[in-house]
């Protein structure tokens, strides 16, 4: 399995999360995400790391779909990849109803078609093709008006563009599956992947002529060691609880979707309710510790490596790693250790 890490931008002062980054590749991770979701954006951040780094590849985890057009999608991807030495990453995600609509204002109607619709935008911009579209969500140029269809002033890739999804529910993980370079996914247990997940992004990689290890299955889990699961699991408790009943509105949440087909369904659904309610201590309280510790990566060391070979057995091919630790030096430590785990375990696909 390879290594991942990713940042969000501003839970830690900026000089931090440089060395954090720098210091992980010195480590030996492979990848480097960014997430975007309604904080920092994605893009500034990746451009700065390109500088400051020089082996790591750097992802957009993810630029969401609707907040910018396709063919700017495609501008920022050309223009990271450029920049970063052609160590670009570029991951896409759907979002939700509460970011799209709310922060941006823009309807979160038909995501599937316009992921798709933005795929092949993007492969017209990294051909350098003139970017003339016709599709059902975009429509380049714009019908009626005084545009004309524009081919690209950026040189297309010598290599094409790694293009990573986001994805939970089954139609998107077909698309997937058909479509992408890899996965990125959350929720993630791996005795219950195969119906969850791998059935979909199977069929959709199936249709193109493909197979799942086509893809880079990149999933990602914190990461802590300690002896004492019961606490360890509780702290974790109101995050899971967030997931499940604010990561969304009360009819759209992909994450309390997933968990459902992951064999939680019971809790998943109350966990909602108590969070749609005010009860958010209330909804943390009926999360089972099992819930926690199937898809973390928290506990004793030698549990830890149990179950990050449990997720190579599953076939995961990147693990992200998000290390727990108060200060930067404890989240360095503890992601220096789960890297030689990870190379301890290896991993043999058993997709």
């Amino acid at each position: 399995m390879r290594t991942a890490v990713q940042l969000s931008v501003g839970r830690d002062p900026w000089d931090e999360s440089v060395t954090f980054v720098t210091e992980a590749e010195r480590l030996g991770v492979d990848v480097c995400w960014v997430a975007e979701a309604w904080g920092g954006d994605a893009v500034t951040p990746l451009g700065y790391l390109a500088a400051a780094t020089e082996r790591v590849l750097l992802g957009s985890g993810v630029l969401q779909l609707g907040v910018r057009s396709a063919a700017m999608t495609a501008m920022t991807a050309l223009t990271l990849q450029h920049v970063s030495g052609g160590r670009f990453l570029l991951g896409l995600g759907a979002s939700g109803p509460q970011v799209v609509e709310g922060l941006h204002g823009v309807a979160f109607a038909r995501p599937l078609t316009r992921m798709r619709e933005t795929l092949d935008v993007l492969a017209l911009a990294q051909a350098g093709e003139r970017i003339a579209y016709e599709g059902e969500t975009i429509q380049l140029p714009r019908p009626g008006g005084e545009g004309k269809a524009l081919r690209l002033a950026l040189p297309p890739p010598e290599v094409p563009i790694p293009v990573y999804i986001a994805s939970l529910s089954p139609k998107m993980l077909e698309l997937t599956g058909e479509r992408a370079d890899g996965w990125l996914g959350t929720s993630f247990v791996p005795e219950g992947a195969e119906g969850a997940y791998y059935d979909h992004l199977r069929r959709g990689a199936e249709r193109a002529g493909r197979t799942l290890a086509d893809l880079d299955l990149c999933q990602g889990a914190e990461v802590a060691f300690g002896d004492d699961v019961t606490e360890m699991a509780r702290s974790r408790k109101p995050g899971l609880a967030f997931s499940l009943g604010g990561m969304g509105s009360a009819s759209t949440n992909y994450y309390n979707r997933a968990y459902s087909r992951l064999g939680f369904a019971d809790v998943a659904a109350e966990a909602q309710r108590l969070w749609v309610d005010g009860r958010r201590e209330d909804a943390a309280a009926v999360i089972p510790d099992e819930m926690v510790l199937a898809t973390t990566l928290i506990g004793p060391e030698a549990h830890v490596r149990d179950r990050l070979r449990a997720w190579a057995d599953a076939g995961i091919t990147t693990v992200r790693l998000y290390p727990a630790g108060e200060t930067l030096d404890l989240r360095l430590a503890t992601l220096a250790r789960a890297i030689e785990l990870v190379r301890e375990v290896g991993g043999t696909s058993g997709v």
